[in-house]
């Protein structure tokens, strides 16, 4: 039904007409003053020769690797989104020739959406442009509070570019703390219902996802059915704990998919991984797995 209603909107837009002066004009104005207001705080890349100075290549700590690379894949889109304001504004001014790409680009802010100039280097997300602009100064003020203070308690899942570059290095500290092949390592999961103060001792608190078509009862920590008119429900921390597959924990669960975005498809990428699917997290949930899977239940690590 979303996906019918941005469609049916998207048609309307595309209808509009864009031929008259006046009209014109007032959209100029419109689009310049969009690009003050995005540009006036916006970050700059980050400092990559320094991250790497503050957290060389390390063999027993992979997250310092994860911190660069991620710090890396940001700044391609930081650049992108600053030199495309920059000659629009420029354009704007009169000062430079508009390109058939930059145009497109300046609908697509007219319409309040993420230009395709962006998204061919930006992480998935179906966000609208206000939306999506506090979503990315987030997780770039998440990176720079890491490079300044260092690895947080818990980490904000939600906000890696590459999920599961992150979730690999879990499993590498892991591996190489023990000495155990890493294709030999699972995750095990538990949910926590109180504020983290310290790191575990083995593997990661992570925050930041979202149940769609159930939510998580607090006070029994087991999957359950929605409340009405409720369509997402916030999950609580939860321990990443890697083990030995021979060592996970059993009990009655629903194996959920994470996902990037609500659109729960994707493609491979060049890495062999999803560009959308994260990985699979097992919820406890005292009824069957058929149950939750009718319903289309999923993690989601961002709402619309």
């Amino acid at each position: 039904c979303v996906q019918e209603t941005d469609l049916l909107l998207d048609s309307i837009l595309i209808c509009q007409s864009g031929n008259d002066k006046k009209e014109s004009a007032g959209q100029d104005e419109i689009l310049a003053k969009l690009v003050s207001t995005i540009m006036s705080d916006f970050p700059k890349p980050f400092d990559i020769e320094a991250a790497q100075k503050k957290y060389p290549v390390n063999y027993s700590e992979s997250m310092n690797t994860v911190l660069t690379q991620e710090m890396v894949r940001f700044n391609g889109l930081i650049k992108v989104v600053r030199s495309s304001l920059r000659d629009l504004d420029l354009s704007l001014q009169g000062k430079i020739l508009i390109s058939a790409a930059l145009e497109k680009a300046a609908r697509s802010l007219y319409d309040g959406k993420v230009p395709e100039l962006w998204m061919k280097q930006s992480y998935p997300s179906l966000k609208p442009l206000g939306s999506y602009v506090q979503d990315l100064k987030d997780r770039i003020e998440f990176f720079q509070r890491w490079f300044d203070q260092g690895p947080p308690v818990s980490f904000w899942i939600s906000g890696f570019y590459f999920t599961q570059s992150y979730l690999t290095g879990v499993l590498q500290n892991f591996a190489r703390k023990y000495t155990i092949p890493i294709d030999e390592i699972v995750f095990d999961f538990q949910f926590i219902n109180a504020e983290v103060e310290q790191k575990p001792e083995d593997g990661a608190y992570v925050w930041g996802l979202f149940f769609e078509g159930c939510k998580f009862n607090l006070s029994t920590m087991l999957l359950d059915e929605s409340d009405p008119k409720v369509l997402f429900y916030k999950c609580p921390t939860i321990l990443l704990r890697p083990v030995h597959f021979q060592e996970c924990s059993d009990y009655p669960n629903y194996n959920c998919p994470v996902y990037k975005t609500s659109a729960r498809r994707g493609v491979l990428s060049t890495t062999g991984h999803s560009t959308n699917f994260v990985l699979m997290i097992r919820v406890p949930t005292d009824k069957p797995e058929e149950h939750w899977v009718k319903r289309g239940v999923a993690l989601l690590t961002q709402l619309d």
